[in-house]
């Protein structure tokens, strides 16, 4: 058995194709919505199951759980041709395809076994060091003449339960997209000892509307952004080689030393107390020059504000400060946010369609707003505006995008984003043996980003991802707590 690290076994690595009766060639254009990710870092979430009888056999998870998720996989790849091909750029092409042929392989899957602490990975309370979270996902195969599109790691902890960990390329589909197939390919395998035909169906909201024709760009976005990302590249990684028509992913490599991975709950009764907090100080925040130059809607004190809009300016201002507090030299920073563009099209895309439809957006704050004594009604009032703003054109300001990229890395100003939704549901993905007890996006050690995600008891709260500094979380913790003890 080969070894990924000291406390990892492989057991196998196969590849899992759709059933032969589906095998045919098909390709799939690249829209500017995946363009924008061609060679970004895979993103990366690992979903943890817990046996319901702890002393459960070893062989138990090898004979009946490995069996029923591969040919479970399989049968959901049908339905997902694309996944199980790759990233190719045809010579005579602009733009790069996604290809699926029958010879293709399929899905590579690793099934290993974890000698970790099961139970200090779950517990919420007891961070971990960020490397740790790193055996549980794979590898995104990558070169310069093709990228694998998805893979799988399936990791048995003995006597305790199992994780699932999914890598996908980022400039096949968006975040709503990956959920998705997991959602799928749980419910076929949940379904699969009910029915006895070989092909069970899918529930029609979770079959992928898969034609991207319906994504329209009468302006060239596609070519622009290819050019221009292409550009920016070149200056963020001055030492890469080929850039122009290398499908190799870019080295954004995680940030795993002196680096602590920890989970933040935001309650329900603590969205309110933010809420409520915000919104008594909202007249007395006025927005900086630069949104009412350019807003054209003016911001009234709304009634009320959503679960994003407070989890995000909360945590958000948390970091900064936390950051600035153990380097008092990082003091400048923007927050970042990727908008589903589905509904906010001039002809709209389908809630099921499968691809990239997120576009990002920057919040139009003052660099320091993040470290001021009312960041968070500041930064919650700004998040608040940009999103009405939005309702006028999703794609507004796409073409200024890669300029005010590279003014923020030109200025020094951190960029802190998000992974992940509340609205994703996450948390009741069950295969058929319960659902998870644990849901993280590893990816997320990968930059200054936080992961959001539904809270796992159902009653409206919010889960909260990090991966900082140790010293950085210390006193993100402090603050974090701190904040919500305000009454």
């Amino acid at each position: 058995m080969a070894s990924l690290n000291s406390s990892i076994k492989i057991h196998e690595h196969c590849y899992v194709a759709p059933p032969p009766t589906s095998g045919h060639s098909s390709s799939y254009p690249l829209t500017f919505f995946d363009l924008i990710w061609l060679r970004f870092h895979p993103v990366e979430r690992t979903f943890f199951y817990s046996f319901s009888i702890p002393t459960t056999d070893p062989s138990f998870f090898f004979d009946k759980v490995v069996p029923k998720l591969k040919t479970s996989l399989s049968l959901t790849l049908k339905h997902f041709l694309l996944l199980a091909g790759n990233i190719v750029w045809p010579s005579d092409f602009k733009t790069p395809i996604i290809q699926h042929t029958p010879d293709d392989v399929g899905v590579s899957l690793i099934i290993a076994e974890s000698e970790a602490d099961f139970n200090h990975i779950l517990d919420n309370n007891s961070p971990h060091e960020a490397a740790e979270s790193r055996s549980f996902v794979p590898n995104l195969e990558s070169s310069d003449t093709h990228a694998s599109v998805i893979t799988l790691q399936i990791t048995l902890f003995p006597n305790k339960g199992f994780s699932i960990g999914i890598s996908t390329h980022h400039a096949v589909l968006d975040g709503k997209s990956s959920t998705m197939f997991i959602k799928a390919w749980a419910s076929l395998c949940q379904i699969m000892d009910q029915e006895s035909q070989s092909s069970p169906s899918l529930v029609p909201e979770l079959v992928p509307f898969l034609d991207r024709e319906i994504i329209k760009d009468p302006t060239g976005l596609d070519l622009y952004f290819a050019n221009n990302w292409t550009e920016t590249l070149s200056k963020l990684f001055p030492t890469e080689i080929n850039i122009e028509r290398t499908l190799k992913i870019l080295p954004f490599p995680p940030k795993l030393e002196d680096s602590i991975r920890a989970k933040f709950e935001i309650t329900r009764a603590d969205l309110e107390k933010i809420k409520t907090r915000v919104l008594s100080k909202w007249d007395n925040t006025p927005l900086n020059e630069q949104v009412l130059e350019s807003s054209l809607i003016p911001c009234s004190k709304p009634q009320t504000l959503s679960t994003f809009v407070l989890t995000c300016a909360y945590v958000s201002v948390c970091i900064a400060k936390a950051i600035q507090g153990v380097e008092s030299n990082r003091q400048k920073f923007v927050f970042a946010f990727t908008v589903d563009c589905r509904g906010r099209l001039e002809q709209p895309v389908p809630n099921n369609y499968f691809g990239n439809c997120v576009w990002g957006h920057f919040v139009d704050t003052k660099p320091t707003d993040y470290i001021h004594e009312e960041g968070v009604v500041i930064v919650a009032k700004n998040i608040h505006n940009k999103i009405k703003k939005l309702e006028k054109g999703v794609l507004e300001e796409v073409r200024g995008g890669f300029s005010k990229y590279a003014s923020l890395q030109k200025e020094g100003i951190e960029i802190i984003g998000i992974a992940g939704s509340n609205r994703f549901g996450v948390y009741g993905i069950d295969f058929g043996w319960g659902k998870p007890v644990k849901v993280e996006i590893p990816s997320i050690d990968r930059g200054l980003t936080f992961g959001i995600a539904d809270s796992k008891d159902g009653k409206g709260g919010i889960e909260v991802g990090l991966v900082l500094n140790k010293h950085v979380m210390d006193l993100f913790d402090t603050l974090f707590h701190a904040g919500l003890c305000i009454d």
